[in-house]
């Protein structure tokens, strides 16, 4: 009999990935000690006892059990521009935020606004595999801008300017990167946003990892203080990260308010409105949390720092870049691919990584690295569990 058709768009994508490399984690027998899980980017450590309370507190009130405004709840909306404004240096209004159910929600919903069926968007390679399955699912050409290991995993100018083309309507970057932790000088990014401005094409900047930045860098960028900004620029965010609530699922747009009129149509139909619980502890979390996010990117600090010392005692895998949450790693192994060694990696010394390769093609002598997931004890001893993966 025949059975009705599933969309080629979904099923000609690849399976999740954190699921199938954590599944590698049965057959690994314990012999080094416990397991040590770097695949999924997410905080080794609680939310804090506050932001747990203000939770509850939340989730068990009735105004908060209905619908909410779908651009977001107006105290978040105006927490979150008051916050990225002194960050900036810029004034964002809260008519410029869009709140979303995650950052990955976010870039969906923003990125159906600008680009459907027989578009073009340009990705950074290596890129974030779940940008380009919403790419390619919505009917959207992927278009790889290749960033090497000797330009630090960054993205030339005169590279993106030589994809421009007329089907193309917008270049997305992801700094803190993920996966190679690599961060975007802010003068790059200006000359990407002006690439962008000249060829009236939108710059979309997945800034989930910012928070993780050295506090003495200054702001991140100053595309926010831009004139007309709002007509080149969209902001992404991620809220999981800073305050440990990723499976609360609150992510932010920053944009144009006409863009989030725009943005506010596609989100109606994917979910109506964000979460409104996490929404209502964030407007607490924001102002009152600053010292335990700042404490929080210092272990991430020293957690970056141990797990260069560490690879020392690892011969034959390099650090080829390194930042917030992310090492990428070049393994040893010429005639292995990136998939075998992150599984043999898995089985065999009970660390758990994600190959390289599904970031993008051409990447197969790497391997992507979350430390963030451990603590500094735990991550000095993976040089000894690296060198045993035998290859």
């Amino acid at each position: 009999m025949p059975s009705p058709r599933i969309s080629p768009l979904v099923a000609n994508l690849t399976a999740p990935p954190i699921p199938e490399v954590q599944a590698w984690k049965q057959d690994y027998p314990g012999h080094l000690g416990p397991l040590i899980d770097l695949s999924q980017a997410v905080p080794g450590y609680p939310p804090h006892p506050d932001m747990l309370r203000w939770l509850g507190e939340a989730a068990s009130s009735v105004a908060m059990a209905g619908y909410g405004d779908i651009e977001g709840e107006p105290e978040l909306r105006s927490a979150y521009a008051g916050w990225i404004s002194d960050l900036y240096e810029a004034e964002i209004r809260p008519a410029h935020i869009h709140v979303t159910s995650g950052c990955n929600q976010a870039f969906m919903a923003a990125m159906m606004t600008v680009a459907g069926p027989g578009d073009r968007v340009m990705l950074t390679r290596p890129c974030y595999f779940n940008h380009e399955t919403t790419l390619s699912m919505s009917g959207v050409t992927v278009d790889y801008v290749d960033c090497e290991a000797e330009n630090g995993f960054l993205p030339r100018p005169a590279d993106v300017q030589a994809m421009i083309s007329d089907g193309v309507r917008a270049l997305a970057v992801v700094t803190p990167n993920n996966p190679t932790g690599a961060t975007y000088p802010a003068g790059l990014l200006q000359e990407l946003f002006d690439l962008c401005r000249t060829h009236e094409i939108w710059l979309f900047v997945d800034e989930t990892y910012r928070d993780f930045l050295p506090f003495d860098s200054g702001p991140p960028h100053g595309l926010f203080a831009q004139p007309d900004w709002q007509d080149t620029l969209v902001g992404l965010y991620s809220f999981s990260k800073s305050f440990c609530i990723p499976g609360h699922r609150v992510g932010a747009v920053t944009a144009g308010p006409e863009m989030v009129a725009q943005i506010a149509k596609v989100m109606d139909n994917l979910q109506i409105c964000a979460p409104r619980p996490p929404q209502q502890a964030l407007t607490r979390a924001i102002p009152e949390l600053g010292t335990w996010r700042r404490h929080n990117t210092v272990e991430i600090t020293a957690r970056s720092a141990a797990l260069t010392k560490a690879m020392l005692g690892a011969p034959g895998w390099e650090i080829e870049a390194l930042g917030a949450y992310f090492a990428f790693v070049r393994h040893p192994f010429d005639d292995l691919s990136a998939y075998e060694v992150a599984r043999r990696l898995a089985q065999e010394t009970g660390v758990i990584t994600i190959p390289g390769s599904f970031f993008g093609a051409g990447l197969e002598r790497y391997l992507r690295v979350a430390f963030a997931n451990a603590d500094v004890a735990t991550i000095g001893g993976l040089g000894a569990r690296f060198s045993a993966c035998s290859g």
